[in-house]
């Protein structure tokens, strides 16, 4: 485990391998610790799994105003720099599939791919946006309630965390989780790089903004796991592995 002082908050990471960096960016509740079954790709990979803030052995600031999407983006562009990479593949879960997405609106170029897993692009109409963000404040005020001890009886990526702060991950979801703005949604056609979409067979909340996401982005593959859900990397690890790898095989050197 490896802690630094990167964009102005300690960051918890793991760098390992060697070759074309491979940036892992979790979801919301969860930590790096989910992507261990993913360790092997460090064979032909520099593999980088990292917490974000609020989360695992990152920072939890006091401060809600320390928690939200373009500080995320930050954390990862500080990231990148500490690991040497000028680019990397994203590969990000739910929380982390949509704040990839968003890195690469605003830093294209050092993006090489983009897997996006059991994920989706945000809203475009107002009010789904809304019954979303309602959505983010009732896992708010659970865990502000009722504490950490509550993700124990949670799925497998989230359970297997190891959390500090209950506040943090409360300003984390009402800062990072919640969305603000459609502009996602409306670039999601004029991604231009190669894209594949991942998804559990039974993973029903984001079945069909995979499938968005597949038809919208150019030359975009989708591969689902039969039998899995939110956590497919996890409880069905090579399957979700020979994907990624062969994924990340057909991109240009």
């Amino acid at each position: 485990m490896t802690t630094a002082t990167l964009n102005g908050i300690e960051i918890g990471y793991d760098i390992s391998g060697d070759g074309p960096a491979v940036l892992f960016t979790h979801g919301y509740q969860a930590s790096r610790v989910m992507w261990k079954p993913q360790a092997e790709l460090a064979d032909a990979y520099t593999v980088i799994t990292w917490d974000l803030r609020g989360h695992g052995d990152s920072g939890t600031p006091d401060d809600p105003a320390q928690y939200s999407h373009d500080l995320m983006l930050g954390d990862m562009v500080a990231l990148l720099d500490t690991a040497g990479a000028d680019e990397a593949v994203l590969v990000g879960h739910s929380l982390g599939g949509f704040a990839s997405l968003r890195f690469y609106l605003d830093h294209p170029e050092r993006v090489r791919g983009l897997v996006l897993f059991g994920s989706g692009p945000g809203y475009r109409d107002a009010e789904a946006r809304g019954k979303w963000n309602e959505m983010a404040e009732r896992f708010a005020s659970s865990v502000e309630t009722k504490g950490l001890e509550i993700l124990q009886r949670a799925s497998q990526e989230v359970s297997s965390a190891n959390h500090r702060s209950a506040k943090a991950l409360a300003h984390a979801s009402r800062g990072m989780l919640a969305q603000q703005d459609s502009r996602v949604m409306d670039a999601i056609a004029e991604i231009a790089v190669p894209t594949l979409v991942l998804i559990g067979g039974e993973d029903k909340a984001f079945i069909g903004s995979s499938e968005y996401m597949a038809k919208k982005i150019p030359g975009a593959s989708l591969v689902v796991i039969e039998g899995a859900a939110h956590a497919a990397n996890m409880t069905h690890p090579a399957e979700f592995n020979a994907a990624l790898r062969g994924f990340l095989e057909t991109l240009p050197a």
